[in-house]
């Protein structure tokens, strides 16, 4: 039997520093992907939020009645929120309230699925709770004073209880933080081994729900986790991927991006999203059939700057064309894709194939018969195209890395 979704109810102040009508469409997105159903927005423009209670009391009193006729158990609101605006919102509104940035903390703590994913979340959340504590544990204080004395030694116990809650905080912080940077040695030497073989690597980022995880299943034949909601993928999935050329790379699948990410949590995810920034190429993904593709790109350039990607040859591509006719590209140089019909795959495959050329080289050698341990580099590190057994030795046509060349050689014919 499947749970019905929890109804809420969209909050955001227009202050004009972005589109509000999308942001508050992603916002609901985000709130289905949490299993959630947006059953009203209430929508202010203002040019700054009020700073206690963040909207107007009229229009929180219009939102309290939203809640209450169609039975909203949460109200959402499209921004970051401080703890005492949390506590005051709820005393207002008689419901809970979570901001966007917990929505997407939620999200991804149900979703992560390995160790790495699930301390990576845990951290980010602790670290936006850690400077809300005050704010949502101020009433704990109200739960009785000290022992007898004067004024200084009425100490209340919540405000004992908040110092401890800080200080676990903290210690978890800090716990999290060494494990993760354990994980992220290990990953260190898993890159240093892939570069030491020589398998490029292409990473394919972009926003969430564009179809980046189609992409890959199409693309190299694997089953990865593929829905259309947000955030369907957290954690990196990497697939071994042929090119028409003959060389092997590897694709790696990333966690895709939304306008205005958290900052922490982009931290919290960057041994993550380092895939993308330790890419021999990067596949710059976004949905053709939608109208701000343009938008999704820059975001998509905004998190790549953070991680430092700008000297990565990188490929925009056009996906789900075949939910738009006709559709205009921004960039002439993009490609057009869909995992539905195919279109464009072929395509994309020799774009790649072109960006990593300078990795590969075909060639023709004749091993003699004494020599053969000489073709491990064309066998494990590229692809035999002829193998044919002579005389005179093994006669191997094939594709190599670059950096291998030198070892054939003495045998090129």
């Amino acid at each position: 039997m499947t749970e019905e979704p929890i109804k809420v109810v969209l909050f955001a102040a227009d202050c004009g520093g972005y589109d509000i009508e999308r942001s508050m469409e992603e916002l609901a997105a985000l709130a289905q992907a949490n299993g959630m159903e947006a059953v009203a927005e209430v929508v202010q423009k203002r040019e700054t939020p009020e700073a206690a209670t963040f909207l107007g009391e009229g229009r929180l009193a219009e939102g309290r009645m939203l809640c209450i006729n169609l039975g909203a158990e949460c109200a959402v609101f499209d921004a970051e929120l401080s703890g005492s605006q949390i506590r005051n919102l709820e005393e207002l509104l008689e419901v809970q309230v979570i901001d966007r940035t917990m929505l997407i903390l939620e999200i991804f703590a149900s979703r992560a699925v390995t160790n790495e994913g699930k301390l990576q979340t845990e951290l980010a959340t602790l670290q936006y709770r850690l400077p809300r504590l005050a704010g949502l544990g101020a009433s704990l204080s109200r739960q009785g004073g000290g022992g007898g004395g004067g004024a200084g030694a009425r100490r209340g116990a919540g405000e004992s209880k908040l110092e401890y809650d800080r200080r676990h905080v903290r210690r978890r912080i800090d716990a999290l933080r060494e494990r993760l940077e354990e994980l992220e040695r290990r990953r260190a030497e898993t890159r240093k081994s892939r570069e030491k073989s020589g398998v490029p690597v292409v990473a394919l980022v972009g926003y969430t729900n564009v179809g980046k995880s189609s992409l890959l299943n199409r693309l190299c034949g694997a089953q990865v986790l593929e829905a259309d909601m947000l955030f369907a993928t957290l954690d990196p999935t990497a697939r071994r991927l042929s090119l028409p050329s003959g060389l092997a790379c590897v694709a790696v699948d990333t966690v895709g991006f939304v306008s205005r990410l958290p900052h922490n949590l982009v931290q919290a995810f960057k041994s993550t999203l380092e895939e993308a920034a330790f890419a021999d190429g990067i596949l710059k993904v976004c949905d053709a059939a939608d109208p701000e593709a343009a938008a999704q790109l820059a975001v998509t350039d905004d998190v790549l700057g953070e991680l430092g990607c700008g000297d990565i040859p990188q490929i925009v591509v056009y996906n789900k064309c075949d939910r738009v006719e006709n559709a205009a590209l921004f960039d002439t140089s993009a490609v057009r894709t869909s995992t539905v019909t195919g279109e464009g795959l072929d395509a994309l495959l020799a774009r790649l194939d072109a960006a990593l050329a300078g990795r590969v080289r075909r060639i023709a050698v004749l091993l003699p018969y004494d020599k053969l341990g000489e073709a491990t580099p064309m066998r494990e590190n590229g692809t035999v195209l002829t193998e044919e057994y002579r005389p005179e030795g093994v006669y191997l046509e094939g594709i190599v890395k670059t950096m291998d060349l030198h070892r054939f050689t003495p045998y090129l014919v």
